[in-house]
């Protein structure tokens, strides 16, 4: 039988599990969060993503009732919470530091919010052994935290916020303290354990790739704002400015101004002999000024002018970046420009095929690039 994708924020019949709903919020005359309406649904894995000072770590800490809003409303199950403490609140959350007890097993860590419950000495029992299986922890129990490496650290405040079964996560840069492999090994689990779970995750991150990673949706947030929300496929392929299309990933942006030149497609005069051909449902008017964001993946480099393109310009090789997997170019154009362009090194070879200095042509397609207001 086919999945049907997870998708309950195209379906009008489902409700939010979380609804902001003109929320702003001040520390003086500073405004952290700017009149925010979002709305966040059950078993969603969804990013916060954005610079520091964007507002994301606010809008986490009123979710989790350590700050109130100044005005608006936050919902959870259609319920306004704000006034209720966090210790009521049917969320957990997760901190940057883990904030275990040292002094304590990991079995101990994780029964300790329980211990505070109303559950009997069984059920304590038997809900840390359901997490420790969960968070792969099994053989750790007995170890105190200094004796557990840094991503089995992660996973005990991970066990230790799902043991009271919350409806909502909060995780506050849950992977900054770990180094890059363990981080990505981390990001599966994660996802695992959520989906294992179906807990709705809020997730706060300053890493694109993160987000990226885990997230059903990602929020682009800036100034206190949401730019964009969408699923990390369309924030990727399809930014809706150039603010989202520059902090997600690498990418060129052309400056020009846009002519129609056909049905959905545009000639973009931007500084060179040739203008740029591009398509775009996005309407503009003749000599309106435009952006084309255009990602290094999606321009072909090659020694001679392939002769069926569309958009061909020709250049130096100034700089090489060599990723393993990837090597990036930036290659000089006769105006100044520096556009970068990407390759896949697919096969292992003693000897690169262009380097530096080299002439060489830079072609894209008229829907490689992505046509935004300047």
């Amino acid at each position: 039988m086919a999945q049907t994708a997870f998708a309950p924020w195209d379906d009008p019949q489902q409700k939010p599990l979380i609804q902001f709903v003109n929320v702003t919020k001040r520390f003086g005359d500073f405004v952290a969060i700017d009149n925010l309406t979002q709305d966040i649904y059950e078993k969603e894995f969804f990013a916060l993503l954005g610079p520091s000072g964007c507002g994301k770590t606010t809008m986490m800490r009123m979710l989790a009732g350590f700050e109130a809003p100044s005005e608006g409303s936050i919902l959870l199950s259609g319920k306004d919470i704000a006034g209720v403490p966090p210790n009521k609140r049917a969320v957990n959350m997760m901190f940057q530091s883990y904030a275990l007890f040292p002094h304590l097993t990991v079995w101990d860590n994780i029964a300790f919010g329980l211990r505070r419950s109303s559950m009997g000495k069984d059920e304590i029992a038997a809900r840390v052994e359901e997490m420790l299986a969960l968070t792969r922890l099994g053989k750790f129990g007995r170890r105190k935290p200094h004796q557990i490496s840094g991503g089995q650290r992660q996973r005990v405040a991970l066990a230790r916020s799902l043991a009271k079964a919350p409806k909502l996560l909060l995780l506050d840069e849950p992977m900054g303290a770990l180094d890059k492999k363990l981080r990505q090994d981390t990001q599966f689990e994660l996802m695992d354990i959520q989906e294992t779970t179906g807990t709705t995750f809020v997730i706060v991150t300053h890493d694109q790739e993160e987000a990226m990673t885990v997230a059903s949706r990602v929020a682009v947030m800036d100034e206190g704002r949401i730019v964009q929300v969408a699923t990390p496929e369309k924030i990727y392929e399809a930014p809706n400015s150039v603010y989202v299309a520059d902090f997600i990933g690498d990418v060129n942006i052309l400056q020009g101004t846009a002519k129609p030149n056909g049905p959905e497609s545009y000639a973009v005069d931007w500084g060179h002999s040739e203008p740029a051909t591009a398509a775009s449902t996005r309407p503009f008017t003749d000599g309106q000024k435009a952006h084309l964001a255009i990602r290094p993946e999606k321009i072909a480099i090659s020694a001679e002018r392939p002769a069926d393109a569309v958009n061909a310009v020709q250049g130096k090789v100034l700089d090489i970046a060599y990723l393993g997997n990837l090597s990036t170019y930036h290659v000089e154009l006769p105006t100044g420009q520096v556009i970068k362009a990407q390759s896949a090194n697919t096969r292992r070879v003693s000897r690169r095929a262009y380097t530096w200095e080299d002439p060489v042509w830079l072609s894209w397609s008229a829907t490689a690039g992505v046509l935004l207001e300047a």
